[in-house]
């Protein structure tokens, strides 16, 4: 009875076992466990949640004594060893394939990589079949918007400017203070597109390490013809020595679409110490470094070298006082812009000369720099002596050869500290009727 209840307890217990065991007592007294066996076994794989294999083996049937298995009878025993077997085999199997598709997944989508090709080749097939072969007019206005580029051996720089609406006056053609400004900012990107900008205003990287900043000592400006509202320019500037401590800048403005000569310029530079505001002369660092840019070559032959008046209260016909300076009107360099003083020194001559003359050229001489703090006079005379000058005026229906015999009018102009009375500029103004043309005779 005991060995029975054991036998039934070790059947209920193994997970393994799905047969039904029936215990019988003998007459003697003696416990025996007799199994009936079924007529077979079916072994069946039993399928896994996922689809890459199997996991293991289910058995059905009766096991009531040997099972068979293909006619063959085994215990319990021979089938649990079997099941462990088939186990291993099927993990190792599942391992394999699972490891297959990982390598196969980590190569590319040959279909994504062969669509995108096809995309970029008919795409410049549309963009080859679509372009237009015919030749082109330069874009004008695109190119007004570059910076500037070098030409003649990179020794001259040029650049192209659009006058604005804001840049003419009620006649619709460029102001004096348009043109300077124009010549200012070819000059800075001179400098600045060759390299040798430093963190100053057009000064050099040897002239920053030593404080130093270029001032215009000396300015002459002839003007042809001005732009009119609209107009495109080429600006030509290129640089030379002028003297031991000076250097020379020219500048030429032709019109973009005729190639006619606008405006000549030619201006002397020195150097100034930032910290002392003094002049310095120019060190041998930074003449090796701007030596390599000099061209030889002169805009205006034959430049203006008179002398210019000296004016006072007494002999000035024309005065306008307390002019001062606006915070605008400073630079990087902390003083009044030099081209503003061309808005002063024309301040003091009536409206009836300027309505019907233009300037024709100007001459200046900058004598001190000027603050924010400073309240200046502005004098200007009809000019005596020399009243030829270097040119004269026709009329722009006219032959060339056909000059007006009356020569055009020159006007004496000083800008001074109205305290002090220290001069700040000097100058002197050509006019020429408007709609007429400057001859000037040594061009």
């Amino acid at each position: 009875m005991v060995v029975a209840t054991a036998a039934m307890m070790m059947s209920s217990s193994s997970p393994h076992c799905a047969t039904q065991n029936k215990i019988s007592a003998s007459s003697s007294g003696n416990a025996t466990m007799r199994v009936s066996a079924p007529d077979s076994v079916e072994v069946k794989p039993k399928k896994s949640s996922s689809s890459s294999g199997y996991k293991g083996v289910q058995t059905n049937g009766n096991a009531q004594g040997g099972a068979k298995i293909n006619g063959i009878k085994v215990n319990g025993t021979a089938l649990d060893s079997l099941n462990m077997k088939n186990n291993v085999g099927l993990k190792e199997y599942v391992e394999e394939e699972s490891t297959a598709k990982s390598r196969i997944n980590m190569l590319p989508d040959w279909s994504v990589l062969l669509a995108a090709i096809a995309t970029i080749i008919l795409a410049a097939e549309k963009q080859w079949t679509d372009f237009d072969w015919k030749p082109r007019k330069p874009d004008m206005f695109g190119e007004v918007f570059r910076l500037g580029r070098f030409v003649e051996d990179s020794l001259v720089f040029r650049q192209n400017f659009a006058i604005r609406s804001y840049e003419v006056g009620a006649d619709k053609t460029a102001s004096i203070e348009t043109l300077m400004n124009h010549l200012q900012e070819t000059a800075l990107n001179h400098v600045r597109l060759s390299g040798l900008a430093g963190d100053g205003f057009g000064a050099t990287l040897e002239m920053s390490r030593r404080n130093l900043m270029w001032v215009v000592a000396r300015m002459q400006i002839q003007v042809e013809r001005y732009p009119s509202w609209g107009d495109v320019v080429e600006i030509d500037t290129w640089v030379d020595a002028s003297g031991k401590n000076g250097m020379r800048r020219d500048w030429l403005v032709r019109d973009i679409k005729t190639n006619a000569v606008l405006t000549r310029a030619t201006s002397t530079w020195v150097m100034m110490n930032r910290n002392t505001r003094k002049l310095s002369k120019i060190p041998d660092a930074v003449r090796e470094e701007i030596q390599p840019y000099f061209t030889n070559r002169q805009v205006i032959v034959a430049e203006d070298t008179r002398k210019l008046p000296k004016l006072d209260d007494d002999n000035s016909r024309y005065i306008c006082s307390n002019l001062t300076p606006r915070w605008n009107d400073l630079d990087v360099n902390q003083h009044v812009n030099n081209v503003k003083y061309i808005g002063w020194i024309l301040e003091s001559l009536p409206t009836s000369i300027l309505e019907v003359n233009e300037l024709a050229s100007i001459t200046l001489e900058y004598r001190r720099e000027c603050g924010p703090s400073h309240i200046l006079q502005s004098l200007a005379s009809p000019h005596v002596g020399d009243n030829m000058g270097p040119a004269s005026f026709m009329h722009a229906e006219e032959p060339p050869d056909t000059c007006i015999s009356s020569p055009a009018s020159q006007y004496a102009h000083l800008l001074r500290l109205q305290d002090q009375g220290s001069e700040i500029l000097k100058a002197r103004t050509e006019w020429r009727p408007k709609g007429t043309k400057m001859v000037f005779h040594h061009l």
